[in-house]
């Protein structure tokens, strides 16, 4: 489906979705609810100086993705587009045939004296999507919806793995996760328009039905992480 047009899911499909799940909506933070996991038990600690560090993360649309990470402490910038394929494919409409190799992807760099990666995982894993859907997430199907981590260092790798070990055998989702974790290659950023699209429509009912229910999550499950803006 192609998320760049609001006709790309209908009112009245939204009507039945509503019907069925109820006003948290139909992507992934409607249908996974509130989800509350534990904190990982292997992370870095906090740095002592500020710094800057950057991971790749993949959950479904990027604009909710991108929504979610800019209200996160200690999140400089989150930036919308692709990882996983080449430079050439790297283009919107191309990306969503699904046969390019990306995943769309948000950027985030961050403060390690502000948040650890390991918290930054947690907000991903709880409230950012649903890590158990393979190759779709919510409406949206095909494998540039993919869960997946681009780590940028060993650290993040070790982390990330250890973590997806620890909440699948605590059962925290019912279902194994599918997050792939893989070394970042390289990142593009998407379209202009794409930029910060939550944000500028928020009355867009894609946004309303499917994004805006994880930023209130994060509000209310991890507050202690939670920055009204930027």
């Amino acid at each position: 489906m192609n998320h760049s047009k609001i006709s790309r899911w209908g009112v009245a499909a939204m009507a039945v979705c509503v019907s069925l799940i109820g006003f948290a909506g139909c992507g992934a933070a409607g249908a996974k609810g509130k989800v509350s996991i534990a904190d990982p038990a292997v992370d870095d600690s906090l740095a002592k100086t500020k710094g800057q560090q950057t991971v790749v993360l993949s959950g479904g649309c990027f604009w909710g993705i991108q929504l979610v990470f800019e209200h996160v402490k200690g999140v400089t910038r989150a930036t919308a587009g692709y990882s996983g394929g080449s430079a050439k494919t790297a283009e919107y409409e191309i990306v969503s045939t699904g046969t390019t190799g990306h995943a769309e992807s948000v950027q985030v760099v961050y403060d390690p004296s502000v948040i650890t990666f390991g918290q930054l995982l947690k907000v991903f894993f709880s409230v950012a999507h649903d890590p158990t859907e393979l190759n779709r997430q919510g409406p949206d199907s095909g494998t540039q919806y993919r869960s997946a981590i681009f780590y940028s260092s060993d650290d993040q790798k070790r982390i990330a793995e250890a973590y997806i070990r620890q909440l699948d055998a605590a059962k925290s989702f019912g279902r194994p996760i599918v997050t792939q974790v893989n070394a970042l290659q390289a990142f593009y950023a998407a379209e202009d328009y794409h930029q910060d699209y939550a944000i500028h429509n928020p009355d867009n009912p894609y946004i309303a039905f499917n994004d805006l229910p994880k930023l209130s999550h994060l509000r209310e499950q991890l507050p202690e992480l939670y920055v009204a803006g930027k």
